[in-house]
Formats: structure tokens, sequence, C-alpha cells
């Protein structure tokens, strides 16, 4: 995959490396929504923040760059740190020593918790490509955001198929949600209207990620 000529690998994990800065991109990581939903009376088993994480340890492990861009709304609200069990917090404060960690502000985490390291940036930019939380409207060449959740279906032979995405059109790149319990709003949607051009689909199956052409995705 290649985003304003820098060559990217899309993880099956749902990360992005990029190999010429040894950076890892992740994107809406949502620690601690299952038990953000508690209080409201809706009971969803608390462990997401224990699935993703480990999962987040698997893609550092197997590309180890020095580099780790979360994309905004790591943590699902301000709350989250205190929820988070000193097991799954351990973990994290581990990950976050062994790269340099860049924590985008997104819209549920404006203030990122600072017991963990890392800097705190509205924006970042690297050479050709410029890292944020929610997309701006409109082409935006060398952006590389989360927010949106992007997801994609193809039908074939009768049968649909629908799965968490990369969305690009070569000159910028959304991620999709990385986070155990988050969802996923299709390409198609008028969320994205204006964005791309040649819209790519990246879906991401069990084992690879599949390049999905603009005429195969369907609503």
């Amino acid at each position: 995959m290649t985003v304003n000529g820098a060559a990217l690998i899309p993880d099956p994990s749902g990360a992005a490396y990029w190999p010429a800065r040894s950076t890892l991109i992740v994107a809406d990581l949502h620690f601690e929504k299952g038990s953000s939903y508690a209080p409201r009376g809706v009971f969803l088993p608390p462990y997401d923040t224990r699935a993703t994480p480990r999962r987040l340890r698997g893609a550092i492990e197997t590309y180890r760059p020095q580099t780790v861009i979360s994309l905004g709304d790591a943590f699902h609200d301000r709350g989250s740190e205190a929820r988070m069990e000193r097991e799954d917090a351990a973990l994290l404060t581990a990950l976050t020593e062994r790269s340099d960690w860049i924590w985008i502000a997104g819209n549920h985490d404006p203030a990122p918790p600072a017991r963990f390291k890392g800097r705190v940036c509205e924006t970042y930019a690297d050479g050709p490509l410029t890292f944020r939380h929610e997309p701006t409207p409109g082409p935006a060449r060398g952006e590389v955001a989360g927010h949106l959740h992007p997801c994609a279906k193809v039908r074939r032979e009768g049968r649909s198929l629908r799965r968490r995405c990369f969305a690009t059109d070569g000159a910028r790149l959304i991620l999709p949600s990385f986070g155990a319990y988050t969802g996923g709003l299709n390409v198609r949607d008028e969320a994205y209207a204006g964005m791309f051009g040649a819209l790519e689909a990246w879906m991401i199956g069990r084992e690879a990620v599949y390049r999905v052409g603009e005429g195969l995705v369907g609503d």
C-alpha cells in the first residue's frame, strides 16, 4: 500500500507499519469501552482492554518499531485509566516503554493519561504523511487518520462479506479501528463523501489483508 509516496504494510491486526520510519500506526484503541457501559445498566464482558493491548503487543513484536503512533481515541473516556485492571495497565506501560509513543488527541480522549509514556499531539507530521484523529473534509494528500472505523462489504456469487478495512486512494489513508469492541462504518457511507478519488478497500481477513477495488465494494 502506498500513501502519498510512502510505502506502508497493512497488517491483519488492523495496524499499519511504515518501514522507512520504523513506525507502527494504530487507530481507535478505545480502552475500557466495555466497562464504560456499566453505569448505564448495560453490562458487557469487561475484557476488551485485555484483548486489545495483547493484539497490539503481537504487532509490536512482529515489527519491532522505533515509534508507535496512536491516532486518537485510545481511551474511551476520561475515566478509562481508573477502570483499567492492574495487569492491563502494566502491559500498556511496558509497551509504551519499548518504543517512542505519539498519542494523537481524539474526541474521546483529548488529554490521554499522563501515566503512560509518550508525547501528546493534535497532529503529527513526518515527511510525506500527516497524522491526525479525524479526517479533514475533502481531499487531503498525505493525511493518515482514524475516527470513522472504516469497513467494507463485497458481494460475489450471491454471498456478501463484511470486514474492517484500510480505506485509501493512494493520496490519503483512513485506518480501521483497532479496539476489540469498536464497530465499523461502511466506506460507502456519506460520511466519506469527497474524501477519496478511486477508493481501494484493503479488507482484513484472518491471516492476511486483501486489496479490493472500488467496483467490488458494496453498500
